[in-house]
C-alpha cells in the first residue's frame, strides 16, 4: 500500500477516516520539515506540495505518482515535470465558493455604501458623509472565470436582482448566469459592467489579461475585483487607471508580488480595497479539501487515477 504524506497536521477524525479507506496505509503527517524530510523518496501520494519535495520527488527513482494540492492554483508547480513523469495533480477547486463569494461581495457593499472611507473616518474620530452614495440592486456584474466561486457568486447577485453576465472558455451556460460568453465576448462584458469580478487562474493565456486596454473599456463608474491570480492583472497599468479615473475602485485579494512592497501605491489610494489573499481562508476548508481528497483516494486505491479537479496540463488548470 501507498505512503503518504501530508505537510500540515492532520486531525484524530482525518487520520481515522483515510485509514478506512487504506487501512494499510502509511500516513506521514505534520508541519516540521524533519517529520516528512526522510520520508519523501518513498512517497507515493502528497497531500499538498512543499518546494521542499522538489528534489526528492522529481528523481528518477521517486515514487510519487499522485499530488492533491490543499488550494485550487497550480501555477507554483513544477507541471511540466510532473507531466513527464506521469503523475497525477489535483486540486481543492471548490472549497473556496463560499468564503471567497462572501469576500467579493464584502467589497462591493463596501464601495456601494462607501464603508471602506467611513472605517477611515471612523479612525480620524470624523462625522461626515461621502456622496454620492449608490446601490447593487440592478447593476450588473460581470464574472470572467465562472467557476465554482463565479457560480456561487451569481447565484447570491441574483439576490440583489443584479444583471449578470459571464466569461468561461467554453461559453456553457450556467443557471444564475443571465449571459454568458466565450473568451471573445469578454470586451462586452467589460464595457457593460458595474463591477468587474476575476476569478481566473493564472495560465500562458490569462498573464496580464487586464491592462490598459480593458480598463479603458470599463466605466469610470465600474469597480474591478480580483479574487483569482494577480498575475492576470498588470499592476502599473491598474494604479494608472485607479489614478486617472478610468474606473472607480478595485477590490483586491490577489497581488502581482506577494506581500505586497510596503513602497506599492496601492496601499494609500482610497479607492481601493485590499486584503492580505485570505479571501479564500474558513474555518471550513480542512474539512471541504479533505472530502475532496477522500473521493480521490478511494479512486486512487480502487486502481483508477483520482478524477475529482484533476488537472489538465494542457490547459494548466
Amino acid at each position: 500500500m501507498p505512503k503518504i504524506v501530508c505537510f500540515h497536521a492532520l486531525s484524530e477524525d482525518h487520520l481515522k477516516q483515510i485509514r478506512l479507506l487504506a487501512p494499510d496505509c502509511e500516513v506521514i503527517h505534520g508541519k516540521e520539515k524533519e517529520v516528512w524530510e526522510s520520508h519523501l523518496q518513498d512517497a507515493e501520494i502528497l497531500m499538498d506540495w512543499n518546494a521542499s519535495a522538489v528534489e526528492a520527488c522529481l528523481r528518477p527513482e521517486s515514487k510519487l505518482r499522485w499530488v492533491q494540492n490543499w488550494g485550487a492554483g497550480v501555477d507554483h508547480m513544477p507541471m511540466e515535470a510532473f507531466q513527464e513523469r506521469g503523475i497525477t495533480l489535483t486540486t481543492a477547486s471548490g472549497v473556496h465558493a463560499y468564503s471567497i463569494s462572501e469576500a467579493i461581495f464584502a467589497m462591493m457593499l463596501a464601495f456601494t455604501r462607501k464603508l471602506h472611507l467611513s472605517i477611515r473616518y471612523q479612525l480620524q474620530h470624523k462625522w461626515e458623509g461621502i456622496p454620492p452614495y449608490s446601490e447593487m440592486h440592478e447593476k450588473t456584474v460581470g464574472i470572467i472565470g465562472v467557476g465554482a466561486i463565479g457560480e456561487e457568486t451569481a447565484r447570491l447577485a441574483q439576490a440583489f436582482r443584479m444583471r449578470v453576465l459571464g466569461v468561461r472558455k467554453s461559453g456553457a451556460p450556467s443557471p444564475f448566469i443571465d449571459e454568458m460568453y466565450d473568451n471573445s465576448g469578454l470586451d462586452t462584458v467589460l464595457q457593460e459592467s458595474d463591477f468587474v469580478i476575476v476569478t481566473l487562474p493564472k495560465t500562458a493565456e490569462t498573464a496580464h489579461l487586464f491592462g490598459k486596454r480593458q480598463f479603458s473599456l470599463m466605466k469610470p463608474t465600474a469597480v474591478f475585483i480580483n479574487i483569482g491570480r494577480g498575475g492576470t492583472t498588470d499592476t502599473d497599468a491598474l494604479i494608472e487607471a485607479l489614478r486617472n479615473g478610468d474606473i472607480a475602485g478595485a477590490g483586491l485579494d490577489v497581488f502581482e508580488q506577494e506581500p505586497l512592497p510596503e513602497t506599492s501605491p496601492l496601499w494609500d489610494m482610497d479607492n481601493v480595497i485590499m486584503t492580505p489573499h485570505n479571501s479564500g481562508s474558513t474555518g471550513r476548508y480542512e474539512e471541504r479539501a479533505m472530502n475532496i481528497f477522500l473521493h480521490n483516494l478511494k479512486e486512487y486505491i480502487g486502481g483508477s487515477k483520482p478524477s475529482l479537479n484533476r488537472v489538465d496540463y494542457g490547459k494548466q488548470y
